[in-house]
């Protein structure tokens, strides 16, 4: 090394702070500590001999001098070598794997090389050229890189990919997130140099086309998943070359490309060899005809998204049903396509025999009679998600509820704004036994009347969560509570603004030895007298949001007290009636809390906040 540093006879090292004009600042490289130098000459720090000694300690030699002895060096001598220049770092970056000499030591780095065990990201300002360059030499002789990300970043173009993709064959994963200056000539180093890659993510990058991820199918076989996102030139004829030349394609998701239409759909599904096991179509040009080669063709499919496809009508989904072709179905998610309708739910009902999870959101189209009929045959659902569904009413619900008794285990209602109160009827009630996790969120007509309903249909809860349910009071949630045998263990009350103390008293007693999870953010009627309870009852409650409420210091006072409450997270933003007194009792429930939130109480004074930071080191606080 030291020849190759000073050619002219002078047995120095010199480390990168010694090159000023052209030395490496944060880069992702290797150097070894200085050595004093072993001469007591005077060293000129001005003038022409101080430039002509820099210049020739560096650039004298040819590049292809320099190259053939960096290819001959082993992996962590190179990295020492990139601190010197960017030159250096330049003529690096362009030693591919088989440039390498074959000797044991090369060989034992590019065994290293293949691990792939580290990850790096860049990001904004920080991702440039240099720095990948840096990343390729410097990662080499660490184990090998394995996963790069690169988003919102200008700076970065093909030449510093094209680094990446000689320096490092081991990558796996790739993600490029808003680089507009990366096209097609990067992604063709990268299929040529990185064969093991696995995954490759690609969002809003205008410049790559067709032509970049065709290379890619063509000498990654390795790929198992694919995003695409916002790349307006990515089409059909790539989906095509991805469908042919990735055989181990196991989940692809193409969201907002408008040249990627019903063939390049149909290629990624109909290919024999196909292993698809997820799929994500969002915000894409396709019609029916992709629907039914999903249904036919989607045999391996176990989960499936369909967000935003506006020219798919009620016949697509009817035929994806009836095809019969996703009996392994497992997962399936529609958001926000008016062709969901009555008939379609039935038709998937029937056609998806072991789905488990279903997500609905905002399928207007959608009433009680579909909801009735998917229900009768859906014998294997689990879950259920119904948001923006404004057709569904209660006794829709109750109907759901009382076919799918068999499994559900979670239903999850939000802004439907066709549930409301209706007559309560003892004989149609036919309770679901299985369920442990009810959602009824902002779906503003729910009042008292149907809690009491859903309390009788669903006796065995565990998780309940009646956010943004302003309409109930005291009388619907007693009537929910007292129904609940197995024992509430997660309960979230937030923004039900009308309930009282009365509620978290029926809270305490009906499930004081269960409860671990209590949010009660604006419920502004709440007082100390809910505190008392939760520390005389509540033992095994453990995070308590009490935020925006009527509570003050005699509260917290009372639960600072408690021999058996072990609280490790609480909550107390916007309460303005807690003041400096709580400091003692805040103090004395630190020595279990992880979390605090203190935001917007504006009766702590700052030096009294300050006190707690200072006392509570372990805790994580909010101020």
């Amino acid at each position: 090394m030291p020849t190759l540093v000073n050619h002219c006879g002078k047995d120095e090292l010199y480390n990168e702070s010694s090159f000023c004009g052209n030395s490496m600042v944060n880069v992702d490289v290797f150097g070894s500590p200085c050595k004093r130098a072993r001469i007591s000459a005077p060293f000129v720090l001005w003038g022409q001999e101080f430039e002509q000694e820099k210049r020739s300690s560096i650039d004298v030699l040819p590049d292809e001098c320099l190259f053939e002895i960096f290819r001959r060096m082993p992996g962590q001598e190179r990295s020492i070598s990139a601190c010197v220049s960017k030159h250096w770092l330049t003529l690096l970056t362009g030693i591919r794997r088989s440039d390498m000499c074959d000797n044991d030591t090369v060989m034992v780095s590019e065994d290293r090389e293949l691990d792939g065990c580290l990850t790096r990201s860049v990001e904004g300002k920080k991702a440039t050229d240099i720095r990948l360059a840096a990343i390729a030499v410097g990662t080499a002789a660490r184990g090998g890189l394995g996963k790069l990300s690169i988003r919102g970043s200008n700076g970065v173009t093909n030449s510093g990919l094209s680094a990446i993709a000689r320096g490092c064959p081991s990558l796996k994963s790739l993600s490029l997130w808003n680089v507009s200056s990366i096209g097609d000539e990067g992604l063709f180093e990268i299929a040529n140099e990185c064969h093991m890659l696995e995954k490759l993510d690609l969002c809003q990058c205008p410049s790559i086309t067709n032509k970049g991820l065709i290379a890619i199918a063509e000498n990654c076989p390795n790929l198992t998943t694919l995003s695409i996102e916002s790349c307006p030139n990515i089409g059909n004829d790539s989906m095509q070359a991805i469908g042919q030349g990735c055989p181990k394609l196991e989940s692809i998701s193409i969201k907002d490309c408008p040249l990627v239409g019903d063939q390049g759909v149909a290629s990624l599904l109909s290919s024999p060899s196909s292993v698809l096991g997820k799929v994500k179509l969002q915000k894409l040009n396709i019609s029916d005809f992709s629907l039914a080669v999903i249904g036919h063709y989607g045999k391996s499919l176990t989960s499936l998204t369909l967000s935003s496809l506006k020219n798919v009508s009620e016949k697509g989904f009817w035929v994806m049903g009836n095809a019969q072709g996703l009996k392994t179905l497992v997962s399936l998610s529609i958001s926000s396509c008016l062709g969901v309708t009555d008939l379609g739910l039935e038709a998937i009902g029937k056609g998806c025999s072991n789905l488990k999870h279903i997500s609905l959101r905002n399928c207007c189209f959608m009433s009680n009679i579909g909801l009735l009929e998917f229900s009768k045959s859906s014998e294997s659902l689990e879950s259920m998600h119904l948001e923006d569904c404004n057709r569904i009413t209660l006794s829709g619900v109750m109907a759901a509820l009382s076919n799918c008794s068999l499994k559900l285990r979670s239903l999850s209602l939000v802004k439907c704004m066709g549930l409301k109160d209706m007559p309560f009827q003892e004989a149609i009630i036919y309770p679901c036994m299985t369920l442990r996790c009810l959602s009824v969120k902002n779906c503003p007509a729910v009042g008292s009347v149907s809690l009491s309903i859903l309390g009788k249909m669903c006796p065995n809860l565990k998780q309940v969560d009646l956010s943004g349910l302003y309409g109930i009071t005291d009388e619907g949630i007693l009537s929910l509570l007292e129904t609940s045998f197995a024992g509430i263990v997660k309960l979230n009350l937030s923004g039900c603004i009308n309930l009282s103390d009365e509620s978290v008293v029926a809270v305490a007693r009906f499930h004081g030895e269960t409860i671990k999870t209590l949010n009660l953010d604006g419920c502004r009627k709440i007082t100390d007298t809910s505190l008392f309870a939760i520390a005389n009852s509540c033992s095994l409650l453990n995070d308590l949001d009490v935020s925006n409420s009527a509570v003050t210091d005699s509260g917290i006072a009372a639960l600072s007290c408690s021999e058996q409450l072990n609280l490790q997270i609480l909550s107390i933003s916007g309460c303005v009636r807690i003041s400096n007194k709580s400091l003692p009792f805040l103090i004395q429930l630190g020595k279990s809390l992880v979390g605090l939130n203190l935001q917007h109480c504006s009766s702590l004074s700052s030096s009294s906040v300050d006190m707690l930071v200072g006392n509570l080191w372990r805790c994580d606080i909010l101020c």
